[in-house]
């Protein structure tokens, strides 16, 4: 649960600066240095929050889910004798 947690936070704020970039690049018309600071934080977010999984999943902390499409087991055929 403390992992969703995690992931969660770092989403949130992945999006809170991917928008507030949005707003400084509508209010600076372009000019200044604000769009591209935010811009930059949202990418190193999102590579912490890459990396962060990957190590997790390396450490045994989380698993991969199989999703929501499940597949039937396949019989394999039995071979031509």
């Amino acid at each position: 649960m403390v992992m969703k947690i995690v992931i969660i936070i770092f989403l949130l704020t992945i999006l809170y600066s991917l928008g507030s970039s949005l707003i400084f690049l509508v209010k600076d018309h372009g000019e200044g240095n604000r769009t591209v600071n935010r811009l930059s934080w949202r990418i190193g977010l999102s590579l912490v929050l890459f990396l962060f999984l990957w190590v997790a999943y390396q450490l045994g902390w989380i698993e991969p889910n199989s999703g929501p499409v499940r597949y039937p087991a396949t019989e394999q055929a039995a071979e031509p004798e």
